[in-house]
């Protein structure tokens, strides 16, 4: 709180006894001579009403300080909600809060803390089509298993598989696929009881930020990097093309975009589409693709969609601290028409 102390005689007429030690030389007030030097004898009689209606300021009690730190932390909404929380040790931010705590208060800030909260929400994704198949990762956003990936990964695939965290293994069906934005929909059969993750806010985050990714590159399922937000609102240009999709799977892997006028991991081909993406220096690798950035409160805040790699060969290709993700704020805008079966 910011109230500053009261100052000497702010409570001068709090109590009508006070001043028998008055000075002689200080001024008295004719209408209110004071008391005789001894109590009155009778203690149970109401003390005498002051002039003018005014009755004897009350001291504010814990009682009292305990409301009115209630009263000011709801004016001042959130900052002073997060401010208990902390002090609580409260898992959760308070109602109206941007962002949810998903990392225990004991672990909260730590890489080990958001791996160990999220890691359970991220699945691996294996695609197979007729050009050959593709490993990606993919997120879990319900407990009865819809799950958003990169378009790329599943781009054609006449089989959908997917390895929960735990090991377990499922069939997932395609839902809705949105090639501009480079984002897609699968849903896993006889699927309940899974962990989803929570969506945070994109456009609360800041560059310098910490952030974690987890996928499953080159096959390693779960696999945990940090790194910080690089930059933000980068236009990188990826391919719409199905065929070239299918055909990069059966390069390996490595996504092909295009950032700066340039062209990175191969060809984009003639059909593309370019989006504002997230830069990230965490390690990304081949197989990462539709995996999480995750902020250090365990909120998804954005798909993995690309990385650059410095060569065309997917047997030496590794992260030189260049990653972009989709912001999460991206794939909620674009979830409904996903859900309902959208393809393009």
């Amino acid at each position: 709180m910011t109230e500053s102390l009261r100052q000497n005689g702010e409570y001068e007429h709090a109590n009508p006894y006070q001043g028998t030690h008055q000075h002689a030389s200080s001024p008295v007030n004719p209408e209110w001579p004071p008391p005789p030097a001894q109590p009155p004898a009778d203690l149970t009689q109401p003390l005498p009403e002051p002039p003018h209606g005014r009755r004897p300021a009350r001291r504010r009690g814990p009682a009292a300080l305990l409301v009115a730190v209630a009263i000011v932390a709801a004016a001042v909404g959130g900052g002073t909600a997060f401010g208990i929380q902390e002090l609580t040790g409260s898992d959760t931010v308070a109602v109206g809060s941007t962002s949810t705590n998903v990392v225990p208060s004991s672990q909260k800030g730590t890489v080990s803390g958001v791996a160990k909260a999220v890691s359970p929400s991220i699945v691996e994704i294996n695609a197979t089509s007729n050009a050959g198949s593709s490993t990606g990762s993919g997120v879990i956003i319900t407990d009865d298993g819809e799950i958003i990936t990169n378009n790329h990964v599943v781009a054609g695939a006449s089989s959908v598989k997917v390895t929960t965290h735990d090991g377990k293994q499922y069939t997932a069906e395609v839902v809705g696929t949105d090639s501009k934005k480079d984002l897609a929909l699968i849903k896993l059969e006889d699927a309940s009881g899974l962990k989803a993750a929570t969506l945070g806010d994109s456009d609360g985050i800041g560059v310098g930020d910490q952030v974690v990714a987890i996928g499953s590159p080159e096959g390693l399922t779960g696999t945990v990097t940090s790194g910080i937000v690089s930059a933000l609102d980068r236009d990188v240009t990826v391919s719409t093309d199905e065929g070239q999709q299918q055909q990069q799977q059966r390069q390996g892997g490595q996504w092909p975009f295009e950032f700066g006028g340039q062209q990175f991991n191969g060809d984009t081909g003639s059909s593309t589409t370019t989006y504002k993406a997230i830069q990230t220096d965490a390690s990304l690798n081949p197989g990462n693709s539709g995996g999480a950035l995750i902020d250090m409160n365990g909120n998804i805040i954005g798909i993995n969609s690309a990385m650059y790699s410095a060569t065309e060969s997917s047997a030496s290709a590794g992260s030189v601290g260049l990653g972009f993700a989709i912001p999460i704020n991206t794939v909620k805008a674009d979830l409904p028409d996903l859900r309902a079966g959208a393809n393009n």
